[in-house]
C-alpha cells in the first residue's frame, strides 16, 4: 500500500527530471547557487544524487537546465516570425513578453538577476544559455528591423542599443527585487516599466 502510494505520489509530481528541475530552482533563489548541494536538491526532488548527475551532469548542467526550461516558456518565436507590426511595436511586444515572463516566476527572475551571467570557476564558465543566447538574436534582428524602417537612429550602434535595453531592463527588475528584499526605494510596477521602455523606444527613433 506504501509503495502505491509513493508511486502515485510521484507521478502528481512529475518525473525525476522535472521533480529535480524544480526543486533546484526554488533551492538556487532561496538559498542561492553556491550554497545549495545536489545532495539538498536531490532530497527536495524526493530521489537521489545519482539520478541528478545522470539527468543533469552537475550542478552547473542543472543550473543551466533551469534557465533554458524558463527561456522556453517565454516563447520567443512569437515575436521573430511576427509581420503584423512595426519593428518598434515587436520591440514593445518582447519587452512586454519578458515582464510578463518575470512577474509569473518570481524564483526564475531571481535567479536571472542573480546567477543568470555570473562569472564562475576563476572565470572559465560564464551562464550564457541558449535560451539567453536566442533571446539576443531575436533582439538584434527586431533592432536590425528598426533600422531599416528609419526607426532606430543611424549613428546609433545596434549593440550598444541592445547592451543598454538589458542593462536598464536588469536595473530595474534588481531595483524591484531589492525593494520586496530589503526595502530599496523603488515603488514601482510593471505599467511604470513599460513606460519607461516607451520612452527609451521613441527616443532611439529621434522622436
Amino acid at each position: 500500500m506504501a509503495s502505491q502510494q509513493n508511486s502515485a505520489t510521484a507521478s502528481i509530481a512529475g518525473s525525476s527530471h522535472d521533480r529535480i528541475l524544480h526543486a533546484a530552482k526554488r533551492l538556487f533563489a532561496s538559498r542561492g547557487y553556491e550554497n545549495t548541494s545536489t545532495v539538498a536538491i536531490a532530497r527536495q526532488a524526493g530521489t537521489s544524487e545519482s539520478q541528478l548527475m545522470k539527468h543533469f551532469g552537475s550542478k552547473e548542467g542543472l543550473l543551466e537546465a533551469v534557465f533554458d526550461e524558463g527561456w522556453g516558456r517565454l516563447s520567443l518565436f512569437v515575436v521573430a516570425n511576427d509581420t503584423e507590426h512595426t519593428p518598434q511595436q515587436r520591440l514593445r511586444k518582447l519587452l512586454d513578453l519578458m515582464l510578463s515572463g518575470m512577474d509569473h516566476d518570481p524564483e526564475l527572475k531571481q535567479l536571472m538577476l542573480l546567477e543568470g551571467r555570473r562569472i564562475r570557476k576563476e572565470g572559465q564558465m560564464v551562464m550564457l544559455t541558449r535560451g539567453f543566447t536566442e533571446f539576443i538574436r531575436v533582439l538584434d534582428g527586431v533592432l536590425a528591423q528598426m533600422r531599416e524602417a528609419g526607426q532606430l537612429r543611424r549613428e546609433l550602434n545596434p549593440e550598444a542599443v541592445r547592451s543598454a535595453l538589458i542593462g536598464m531592463f536588469e536595473g530595474l527588475l534588481r531595483d524591484q527585487l531589492l525593494a520586496e528584499k530589503a526595502g530599496f526605494p523603488s515603488g514601482y510596477g510593471s505599467k511604470e516599466m513599460r513606460q519607461i521602455f516607451d520612452v527609451f523606444a521613441q527616443a532611439l527613433a529621434g522622436k
